[in-house]
């Protein structure tokens, strides 16, 4: 998790540090529903590149919005959840559905 010293000072500013990429985003998306192993998550992410889901899961685990849990079996079953802290930012992100839909809806054809 970084130190508040490494964030930007503007609240804004940290958290598109932390959630501002497109691909985090969708991938957060993706576990508001349930938990998802790294196979589907790529699957279901059109156009990730495996580098970057690892480094964007990695990234996450670390700012403590994902959990990884690894089950003891052969061949062992990775899956990726939001942690308490990644749930606080389901408001945020049913938000910009709401938003986004707005949008579409008000767009003349």
């Amino acid at each position: 998790m970084k130190k508040k010293d490494e964030l930007p000072e503007c609240p804004v500013a940290t958290t598109v540090s932390l959630i501002g990429s497109k691909w985090k985003l969708l991938i957060i998306r993706n576990l508001m529903n349930r938990p998802w192993r790294f196979n589907e998550l790529q699957k279901s992410l059109e156009g990730i590149s495996q580098k970057v889901l690892t480094d964007s899961l990695r990234s996450m685990e670390a700012d403590g919005i994902i959990t990884r849990t690894v089950f003891p079996e052969v061949p062992p079953r990775v899956e990726y959840s939001l942690s308490e802290l990644g749930e606080s930012l389901r408001p945020i992100i049913n938000d910009m559905a709401k938003w986004g839909n707005d949008y579409k809806d008000n767009l003349k054809n």
